[in-house]
Formats: C-alpha cells, structure tokens, sequence
C-alpha cells in the first residue's frame, strides 16, 4: 500500500508530558464505528484516510464494537492488509476496565484481568505488541497497587511501551503516581480522560497535576458526542437519522440532545464562523488550546469527518473575547 510521502508534514504533533512519545494533535478513536455493523472497506477508508492526513495514532479498547472485541479485530485485519510494512510509523493503543466477560475476572483492574485481556487484544489484532496500554477506569474494590503492578508487569514483558491511565480523578491520580514512584514501578505515561466544551472537570481537577507528573494528556469525545457540531440543529430534522443520537446501538440518547444544548450551539456556530470553521473544527480546536493537552480522539463514520476534523489544527489560537464568549454558552 502507498501512502502520501508528505503525511507528516500535514500533520502537528505534541510530546506526551516529558516523554520521547510523540502524538498527532488528532487522533483517530475506534469505539463505536469499527465493530460487527460497520461497513470493512468503509473502516479501511477511514484508516488509510486518518495516516495520509498524519494521524498516525489509532486508539482502541477491548470491549469497543459492538460487539466487544470486533473493533480490535477488525483494525487487526486492516494492519495486516494495509498497514504490514507500516508497523513502526504506528501508535496502537488498547485498553481494559470494562466488562469482557462473565465471572469476577471479566472487568475491572485486577492482575489477573488486565493480563488476560491484552492477551487477547494482542491475538485479535495480531500484534506482538501495544504502543499504549491502559487502566481503562478506576476499580473501587481492587488495591490501586495491584492494578499499577500489572501495568508495570505487562510494559516489562514486552507487550506494551507505555503505561497509561483513563478517567482517573484528581487525588486518584497523584495517588497512582506517589504509588509508581514509591515501588520505581513503569511511570504513567499518558491519562485519557473526557473533556469537551460540555464536560470542563479536567481543568480543575487533573492538568496541574497531569503536568506537574509531566504526564500527557489525550482527551476523549471532545465533541460530546457528535453534540458539538451542526448534526442537530435543523428545527426540522432535530434527531437526522443517521445520526449517534439515533442510532439504537449508541450511548448517546435523543434525550440527551436537550434544548438549551442545542441553542448554545447554535450560538457557538456563529462564532466557529466567524473564526473560519465549522463548529467540529471549532469545538476541537478549543480542546487543544491548553498545551497540556497532547492530543484529542477523535471518532468518525467516514473520511470525509476525519478530514473535517483535522482541518481544526489551521487554528487553535482563541482570543479573549471568544474564550470569554464560550464560557457563557450553556450559561443561559
């Protein structure tokens, strides 16, 4: 397969915290679009789309699909067809935390689970190994020692080059720092947490701290969803059909579309036009204002959205007066 020689060129890239790991500014995520009711030449598109653009970071766990598991199954057959002698340009990330299986091992961050299952993310995708690994949610039950070990475990193995954390809070997260530090465990390299212009907690409660660690930090559904674009704002068509909201599969539920979300867009589309974008571009650029911010996941239904979206990085730059103007969108 030939790609485009000036990929990277097209492309931005962020060190992750104080670490030799580099990430395009836009990264492509696998959750909901990569599974069993895809479309595989529709997928192939999409990927070879996202490395031509420079996105050279695909991003997985190992329950997305649906069903779980077929994502990763699916991206592991297009590495081989597309991407076999491309391996090394690649950052593949996979993660465990949610429910794969039945029995008190099948979820959550014991050594036994989290071992288990990048075993067979590794199978399903034919790798030997995981750019990035992830703790994919904070286990209440298990010792957060135990789970910090079997990363530990898993990078000195071999099967994974970076350790990293997702939706661990504030005091959790310095905590699992103090805790890798005191045992001189494998340091976490990256958290992927939530954050868009709906959902703001990172910025009190993780980046000082994500920075202070010098960890990296990549954000997730910076557009809530396909919320924080013009999807839902024809008063005619208020739920299109081929949208998250109606899809009977998706998290995101028409409800969810409420009233005062959609009037704040529509608000912030006069401002993303102002500023030359569409409202994703906008959106996306706003997350990756803050340089301690490496990069935002991104998901996608074709190639024409990954395009969109990567066109966000011509400007991240916000005035006063924008940023001020966004603060007060969902204000009202």
């Amino acid at each position: 397969m030939t790609f485009r020689e000036d990929r990277y060129e097209r492309m931005q890239y962020r060190r992750c915290g104080r670490t030799g790991l580099m990430l395009p500014m836009v990264s492509l995520g696998m959750w909901h679009n990569f599974g069993t009711h895809a479309g595989h030449d529709a997928c192939v598109a999409m990927m070879k789309t996202a490395f031509d653009l420079g996105i050279n970071h695909f991003d997985l766990a190992n329950n997305y699909g649906p069903e779980p598991g077929s994502a990763e199954a699916r991206v592991g057959k297009i590495l081989r067809d597309e991407f076999r002698t491309h391996r090394d340009e690649l950052i593949i990330s996979t993660k465990a935390g949610y429910r794969m299986w039945p029995g008190p091992y099948g979820e959550w961050g014991s050594k036994k689970y989290l071992v288990a299952s990048l075993d067979q993310s590794l199978k399903r995708m034919g790798l030997d190994y995981v750019d990035i690994f992830y703790s994919h949610r904070p286990d209440p039950d298990t010792p957060l020692e135990e789970t910090l070990g079997a990363l530990d475990l898993i990078v000195k193995q071999g099967k994974a080059l970076y350790a990293g954390v997702s939706s661990y809070r504030g005091a959790y997260f310095v905590r699992a720092n103090e805790i890798v530090k005191q045992h001189g465990w494998t340091p976490i390299t990256i958290h992927q947490p939530l954050y868009n212009m709906l959902d703001r907690w990172i910025e009190t409660d993780l980046l000082e701290y994500t920075d202070s660690y010098g960890v990296g930090v990549i954000v997730f559904s910076p557009l809530a969803q396909g919320r924080l674009t013009s999807k839902y704002l024809d008063p005619a068509n208020p739920i299109p059909e081929n949208s998250r909201a109606a899809d009977p599969d998706g998290f995101l539920k028409a409800e969810e579309v409420t009233p005062n979300i959609v009037r704040g867009v529509r608000r912030l589309a006069k401002l993303a036009e102002a500023r030359g974008q569409t409202v994703a571009q906008c959106a996306i650029a706003w997350t990756l204002r803050d340089p301690r911010v490496t990069s935002a996941v991104i998901g996608a239904r074709n190639p024409e959205q990954i395009i969109d979206c990567a066109a966000a990085l011509r400007n991240i730059s916000f005035s006063l007066e924008e940023l001020a103007e966004i603060n007060k969108l969902w204000l009202d």
